[in-house]
């Protein structure tokens, strides 16, 4: 229930332990601490958190709770009124209605089976490309996953879509890490300005690649986003920052998240062996061992929300405007909701939140799954036997999880 007697110094505490590597390495203690101070908290810093999987659902999915779009960024403090902040807010998941209807149907079934089928050679092309070297890599010693594997897979499968150049492949990597810092609870100075100069970078590319685009349309999504949206808005630069939009967001939402699912999936399965062999010898779990990855740690593990009215809560008011933070991360180790919730388990079943709910779920969930899919496939047919040779290491965020580093050797 409701927590009005919190210690708000042993809520700081919770987040400040949760900010940093070593609480990233295992957040389920902090979120443990966190469900026993109340599923709805007044946080320290304003607004509330929510913890149970009940609460985060139901406002994921009640259309009455929107996102911290540009206005509300304008209405509040500085924090969301940098150049990342803002150039987020223009992004698809920082839209409400009737805009957000109005981008989410100019995009259409975004990955639809047809797609998908056509995405999927070349997908797994690249991930027996990428195990082939990874495994030549590990003839000589320990290797990391994460860097040779799962940051490369991401971009490769996206940037081939979306007919990016494979020489700019690294530079789009780098600039989604530092931008992302823009979407974090307590981010530093020094972490906004390197999301600030990163979302500058990303503007002035993508700009430059809708300018090509114009010039010399073809087959690719940015060409029929600018055909869709030349249909729909008869001014040009409006037309053109429609799309802007919609391709840096494609960028960011593909990288980021997608490299932690692969490389968290292979993490948790060497962790628990007898899971790897279960899935070795069923296949057919594969799906239900991707949604319990998903389920044990999503990657994006809090969401905003804002009311948009005065809105009863169980027993707090929330007034209009305030935001609310669903620690989804915390909501999927919530006992009410699933037997046993900090054990791992392949043939658990159910839902989860790691795609959101509601209007805003992922319009990039099938191709994440395809690509993590196959490539947990490719690894468990090949006779190699793999572990972990230290333990990874993390970033010290609150709302993305990011593995830096997942060093496997030869079992």
């Amino acid at each position: 229930m409701a927590a009005f007697g919190v210690d708000r110094r042993e809520l700081t505490a919770v987040f400040s332990r949760l900010r940093t590597e070593t609480g990233q390495s295992d957040p389920l203690p902090a979120y443990r601490q966190l469900a026993k101070l109340g599923e709805i908290i007044p946080a320290p810093w304003g607004g509330y958190v929510v913890t149970s999987y009940g609460l985060c659902d139901q406002i994921l999915r009640d259309k009455t709770w929107s996102v911290p779009d540009n206005s509300w960024r304008i209405r509040n403090s500085a924090r969301w009124n940098s150049p990342a902040s803002q150039q987020m807010a223009v992004s698809l998941p920082m839209l409400n209605p009737p805009q957000h209807t109005l981008e989410r149907r100019s995009l259409g079934s975004l990955f639809p089976h047809s797609s998908l089928a056509a995405l999927r050679p070349s997908v797994e092309r690249a991930v027996d490309r990428l195990l082939n070297e990874f495994t030549d890599r590990l003839r000589q010693g320990p290797a990391d996953f994460h860097a040779l594997v799962s940051e490369e897979l991401p971009i490769i499968t996206i940037g081939e879509w979306m007919g990016i150049p494979a020489t700019d492949y690294g530079l789009l990597r780098t600039l989604t890490h530092d931008q992302v810092f823009a979407q974090e609870l307590f981010p530093t100075p020094s972490q906004l300005a390197l999301s600030d100069n990163a979302t500058t970078q990303l503007r002035l590319y993508f700009a430059e690649l809708i300018r090509e685009r114009r010039k010399k349309p073809g087959s690719d999504p940015v060409s029929a986003w600018l055909r869709t949206w030349d249909a729909l808005e008869p001014d040009r630069h409006r037309a053109d920052s429609a799309v802007h939009a919609l391709a840096l967001f494609m960028i960011l939402a593909a990288l980021e998240t997608t490299s932690h699912v692969l490389s968290t999936a292979v993490r948790l399965l060497l962790q628990f062996p007898d899971h790897l062999e279960s899935l070795r010898r069923e296949p057919g779990l594969m799906p239900d061992a991707l949604d319990e990855v998903l389920r044990y740690d999503a990657p994006i593990h809090m969401i905003s929300r804002v009311a948009s009215t005065d809105t009863q809560l169980g027993e707090f008011l929330v007034p209009a405007g305030q935001m609310v933070q669903l620690m989804v991360g915390a909501a999927h180790h919530d006992p009410a909701r699933y037997p046993e919730p900090h054990r791992f388990s392949l043939r658990r079943g159910g839902s989860h939140l790691a795609f959101g709910a509601g209007i805003h779920y992922c319009a990039g969930n099938a191709l994440a799954r395809m690509e993590a899919v196959t490539l947990l496939t490719s690894l468990l047919s090949r006779p190699v036997r793999l572990r972990l040779s230290r333990p990874p290491q993390w970033a010290p965020r609150v709302a993305f999880r990011r593995i830096t580093s997942l060093q496997l050797t030869l079992a």
